[in-house]
């Protein structure tokens, strides 16, 4: 694991005010996130428990600030874990509202390179092609490096990871794997319909409660 930075700001109590008031949409226009801290650790509450998520902006910024931002505008509330395979990856990021899957979509990040491996526990943005970054990511669940630090899609190669899950890998292991790829095979009506579409036709799946910015790092 990545040591981190001697200087350390608790913030749970600001974030948690300013979120209160954050609206799920992105910024309007297409100007770069705002930068984000050089580390941060997020906490998501989910049906098989707690884990947290260590990021590092050092490994990929721009996917870095955009994970922060979608954090702090609770993207990450009341959505599915809708893609599970096992020893492979746990995928999650689209919401109940159309509005805000397109808008996050259409402000596609610019594409990075692989700094850092996709190990066991590494969190990266899933894409499948260029600027196609925007609010889905995928927590390896499996060793797959080197196969998706390499991988090709649609022109693109690899996927950059942007941290690891710091503490309860556990929960994330639980996930439900049932389904396996076959809900993220139907992204489109995820999309277009959200929860309540994935409630009717994968009952099942494990849900993300809540994901919030506990402590960072400047």
């Amino acid at each position: 694991m990545t040591p981190r930075p001697a200087r350390a700001v608790s913030i749970l109590g600001a974030v948690l005010a300013a979120c209160a008031t954050t609206p799920r949409l992105p910024p309007e226009g297409s100007a770069p996130p705002a930068l984000g801290p050089d580390s941060f650790l997020v906490a998501f509450q989910t049906t098989r428990g707690r884990f947290v998520v260590m990021a590092h902006r050092d490994w990929a910024p721009l996917g870095s600030d955009r994970f922060y931002e979608l954090v702090r505008r609770r993207v990450y509330d009341d959505i599915r874990a809708f893609r599970v395979v096992t020893n492979f990856v746990a995928q999650f990021g689209l919401t109940a509202d159309s509005a805000v899957n397109r808008a996050w979509r259409a402000q596609g990040l610019d594409d990075e390179p692989v700094r850092q491996p996709n190990l066991r526990g590494r969190i990266s943005f899933a894409r499948g092609g260029p600027r196609t970054r925007s609010l889905q990511v995928f927590i390896n669940l499996g060793n797959n490096s080197p196969r998706l630090d390499t991988l090709m899609a649609g022109g693109v190669t690899g996927y950059p990871p942007i941290g690891e899950v710091d503490d309860g890998m556990n929960a994330v292991d639980h996930f439900n794997a049932q389904y396996g790829n076959a809900p993220s095979q139907r992204q489109d009506s995820i999309g277009a319909q959200g929860n309540a579409w994935l409630d009717r036709v994968f009952p099942d799946l494990d849900r993300i409660h809540t994901a919030r910015v506990i402590r960072e790092w400047r």
